[in-house]
């Protein structure tokens, strides 16, 4: 007869529909060293993530606690049961309970209730099924991801991060026995609602683990000497544009490796947000930073408010294409000295021309006369930039950051034109800061990636060692923010046209950055300039690199290191190709000659030129004074004392220039 009552109890058992195994826990994406940048809930909004590595102490000091005999019951304990029914018997209420671990986990699987004979029973029935089926180590672990804590936080180490803000892998005596007391009744022990009671219920369990051996007194009575939380943490959420497209592309409950920094990371999102706090409501930002020996990324920031709807928080401003301003003219250089076109030294013309219709200005509104191309990519000149793209081709410009691996839009898919070399173009933040590398890398591009194994070296040269090197020297004596180190960062600013984008990009001997500040929707930023706004977050964010940093390296053996004097002749002088043709009737001035010292008649001076083609325009200092002109002379009112440069620029944007000095 007993034979056949285990026989049918073996059967019963044996029938168990399960509910499923199978408990989905919330994806996470991880750092370089392993810590969570950003959690995810479930589906239903529970926050559930995978145990991992749990202080040895919680689940066995929650076995001893709990379910003394787990080892060695087959899910229902029979002496818990026979002790809490005569408890019962004798008192006539409840005293302990006699639910197993495994029974919990049972009742967790089926979000069973407690209070019914039936539901222990069926309880009783799936935890028997569950030991036949799992190992006492796979229940245990189910327990981990299925216990609650408290509103929605589910299982030992959501628990650990949401009350305590650190990983359940080091717990504090008094932390081990909160997170025992919770499961048993969390919604009235939730410490952030209820400190007393979680209070009462952790010190009951330090007080039961000393009586049992488990705790020194002296060490439970510290530990009841600690606070409770008095409030749920934020689960962490670093990197969140990056976090949130790497997990759309994952299964849910992956843990998604990075090669972020978090700390890094952590310090580029402060100091995003604290850029754009006087800046304006919808002013945002955006940053990008990488090791360039490998291209891995170490800090993504792709806006300053992930959360701010005003700010279009939600949008990722590093992949957005924007108008780089003059950040690409450091490319037209390299270009320009790796075709032997020029030399850092080489004298160009920064004086009114047209190309077609179109003619260009310098920002300032002024132009420079002759000047060294290192002082006009210094100083960011157009009209010298311009000129070297119509010699070189725009379509090279375009090619060239193509070979970096950027993704270049052209307005409507129109043919590269000159405007390119001054932002013309669109790319993205984090293309761009692409490109700079391959200029950190004396011309050898590569891919830049957050996932690792994804970054690495790409074929073939942009533009050669010593050419990149030039641009670099040139870009690392340019006057850095207020506080900046000089000569530690090869960067260049950039401005939009409208102010609709600030950028700042540059490299050191190590790492290359991106910042950009802007509106998401591109309207216009008054009074936002890439030097003032940008270029000072930029040099605060090398700053946190530290010791990493490494100095920019030293030129290459074959670069020529000569000033404009001792160049070769072709060298010397830049000249747009094919001027020697489209320059034999070039503007002259007659009167007054280079150098002259002239005494102002009637406050003024008669100006004559030969050759050109009418009409004519006329400046000085860079200042149109006569515009339209068809005559060979023309009276110019001056200034009645100091130096002054006249130009003449003829209707084919040919020009010529004379310095003279005003007396009395």
């Amino acid at each position: 007869m007993a034979a056949g009552a285990r026989d049918g109890v073996d059967d019963w058992v044996a029938r168990t529909a399960l509910p499923p195994l199978a408990v989905p826990v919330g994806s996470e994406v991880l750092a370089r060293d392993g810590t969570i940048l950003r959690a995810f809930p479930v589906a239903d909004g529970r926050w559930r993530l995978d145990p991992g590595e749990v202080d040895p102490a919680y689940p066995a000091r929650l076995v001893a606690y709990e379910d003394r005999r787990f080892y060695s019951h087959h899910g229902v304990d029979p002496l818990a049961v026979l002790r809490a029914a005569a408890q019962a018997a004798v008192s006539g209420r409840v005293v302990s309970g006699a639910s197993t671990l495994t029974m919990q986990v049972a009742r967790l699987l089926e979000q069973g209730t407690t209070g019914r004979i039936s539901g222990k029973l069926r309880q009783a029935r799936v935890a028997l099924a569950l030991e036949r089926r799992l190992t006492k180590a796979e229940i245990l672990n189910l327990y981990l991801r299925l216990a609650p804590f408290g509103g929605n936080i589910e299982g030992v180490r959501a628990a650990s991060l949401s009350w305590f803000g650190k990983e359940p892998r080091r717990l504090t005596p008094a932390e081990t026995a909160l997170l025992i007391a919770l499961p048993q009744s969390p919604e009235a022990r939730r410490p952030d609602r209820h400190p007393e009671a979680a209070r009462a219920a952790r010190d009951r369990v330090l007080s039961r683990l000393a009586g049992e051996g488990l705790l020194t007194g002296d060490a439970a009575t510290a530990a009841m000497r600690e606070t409770v939380p008095q409030a749920r943490r934020d689960f962490p959420a670093l990197a969140p544009h990056l976090a949130q497209r790497l997990a759309a592309a994952s299964p849910p409950g992956s843990r998604i490796p990075t090669t972020i920094d978090a700390g890094l990371q952590r310090a580029a999102e402060r100091l995003a947000r604290r850029a754009v706090a006087g800046q304006g409501g919808q002013v945002s930002a955006a940053m990008v930073l990488a090791d360039h020996r490998n291209g891995e990324i170490l800090a993504q920031v792709g806006g300053a408010a992930w959360t701010d709807t005003a700010r279009a928080g939600f949008v990722d401003l590093t992949l957005a294409a924007r108008s780089p301003g003059s950040t690409l003219k450091p490319f037209v250089y390299g270009l320009a000295f790796d075709d032997g076109l020029a030399h850092p030294e080489t004298l160009i013309e920064d004086r009114p021309r047209a190309f077609g219709r179109w003619q260009p200005q310098n920002f300032d509104r002024q132009f420079h006369g002759t000047v060294s191309l290192r002082q006009a990519l210094a100083q960011s000149l157009n009209l010298p930039v311009v000129s070297l793209t119509e010699s070189l081709g725009p379509a090279r410009l375009l090619a060239v950051l193509r070979r970096t691996g950027a993704k270049v839009a052209l307005p409507g898919q129109a043919a590269p034109g000159l405007a390119i070399a001054l932002g013309g173009v669109g790319i993205s933040l984090q293309d761009l800061v692409t490109a700079y590398a391959a200029l950190a890398r004396q011309g050898r591009p590569l891919r830049l990636s957050a996932e690792p194994g994804r970054a690495g070296e790409l074929p073939g040269r942009i533009f050669g060692p010593v050419a990149a090197w030039q641009v670099g020297d040139i870009l690392s004596h340019i006057t850095p923010p207020p506080g900046g180190a000089p000569g530690r960062v090869a960067y260049k600013t950039g401005t939009s046209y409208g102010h609709r984008d600030a950028l700042a990009v540059g490299y050191d001997g190590r790492f290359v950055a991106g910042v950009w500040l802007g509106r998401a929707d591109g309207t216009p930023v008054p009074g936002a300039f890439g030097g003032d706004v940008a270029a000072p977050v930029l040099f605060e964010l090398f700053d946190r690199l530290g010791a990493a940093r490494e100095p920019l390296p030293p030129p290459p053996p074959d670069t020529l290191l000569l000033p404009n004097a001792r160049l070769p002749q072709p060298l010397r002088q830049f000249r747009p190709r094919g001027a020697l043709v489209a320059d034999a009737d070039a503007p002259e001035l007659t009167f007054p000659p280079d150098g002259a010292l002239l005494q102002p008649s009637g406050g003024g001076v008669m100006a004559k030129l030969r050759g050109g083609q009418a009409p004519f325009t006329w400046l000085a200092n860079g200042m149109p004074v006569a515009r339209g002109e068809r005559g060979r002379a023309v009276w110019i009112d001056l200034p009645p004392q100091g130096f002054v440069t006249l130009t003449v620029l003829d209707a084919r944007g040919r020009s010529a220039s004379a310095r003279v000095g005003l007396v009395r």
